[in-house]
């Protein structure tokens, strides 16, 4: 455009990376690269995509040991580069970077749990934890709910675990909705409750986790738990309650175990301390289908696998 100045050209680099440094959208830092041939070349080579990536998500510096890319492996870290390798290298971490950052700061979803894998015990087949993804407390005209079988020692603690929808996953926020029978007022309700989140020990057998885990059969001697929140105590009554995380949790792993700490009601019949779940949903920011995170030891770290072909590349403008 007749006129117009370019900044970039005119400052040196040093004010031109302190300004385009208050990007803080992963999308903005594309945009500016396609502004001009001159703005693209200074924005692969300040890598900009990785340090604002890593601005937003300290985590995955100390959880993401490597992306891999056509069978190339490259550290999370920063490297030198030089010559015309290093050029094609920071073109590629510009366009990895900045989907690997669009990846996590995507819309907050209620959906991250993928599937249940097994409860510390159940009462009976028909209220096992499988029911606590359906939402509500009433399906096909009948209650749905997990139940726990009858305790004497209200002090008993049960447990819920769950694979989340991926391997990595900002968690932010976990609901849960004790059954209640209104009809005679009746709470099934944990006194309070506590979130873990980890891994298998062997991730060959990860697929085998819904099988080989059924009711009674502990899973805790399979599984690594890289984080434990704190207790949060439950209000009793019969609603969905929201407990949400002092901050945002990188779940590593795609595992998701919910402690039910302490019972307070007696059953009608029997007169025993249950413990029952009508619902269960976990809320965070899953890594979209543009990385597959894998696993490579018991510390939880993994290594992220780039999948240009499910790549949303044409969000921004690129070509496939």
């Amino acid at each position: 455009m007749e006129g117009s100045i370019d900044f970039v050209v005119l400052l040196n680099s040093d004010l031109s990376f302190k300004t385009l440094s208050n990007l803080n959208n992963p999308a903005d830092v594309v945009r500016a690269s396609s502004v001009s041939r001159f703005w693209r070349q200074f924005v692969i080579a300040s890598e900009f995509s990785k340090c604002l990536c890593l601005r937003l998500f300290p985590e995955t510096l100390s959880a993401i040991k490597a992306i891999e890319h056509n069978n190339v492996i490259q550290s999370m870290g920063f490297e030198t580069t030089g010559g015309s390798v290093g050029v094609e290298k920071l073109k590629k971490n510009h366009r990895i970077y900045a989907l690997l950052a669009r990846s996590l700061a995507h819309s907050l979803t209620k959906e991250c749990i993928l599937e249940a894998i097994s409860a510390s015990s159940n009462r009976s087949k028909a209220e096992d934890i499988h029911q606590t993804l359906i939402p509500g407390d009433i399906f096909q005209g009948r209650f749905s709910y997990w139940s726990s079988p009858g305790k004497t020692n209200p002090e008993v603690p049960e447990t819920l675990t769950y694979r989340l929808v991926s391997k990595l996953c900002f968690i932010t926020e976990i609901h849960i909705q004790p059954f209640q029978v209104f009809s005679v007022h009746n709470l099934y309700s944990a006194k309070v409750v506590r979130f873990r989140m980890g891994h298998v020990k062997e991730p060959q057998r990860e697929r085998y986790l819904t099988s080989d885990y059924g009711a009674g059969k502990s899973i805790e001697d399979h599984v690594v738990w890289t984080y434990t929140s704190k207790k949060f105590p439950m209000v009793q009554d019969g609603y969905l309650q929201k407990f949400k995380l002092p901050e945002p949790v990188l779940a590593i792993g795609g595992l998701l175990q919910i402690e039910l700490l302490g019972r307070v009601q007696l059953g009608v019949n029997n007169g025993l301390y249950h413990l029952r779940v009508s619902h269960v949903q976990v809320v965070g920011r899953p890594l979209t289908d543009d990385f597959i995170a894998e696993l490579i030891d018991y510390s939880g770290k993994c290594v992220l696998k780039y999948n240009p072909e499910r790549a949303t590349c044409n969000y921004w403008g690129w070509s496939s």
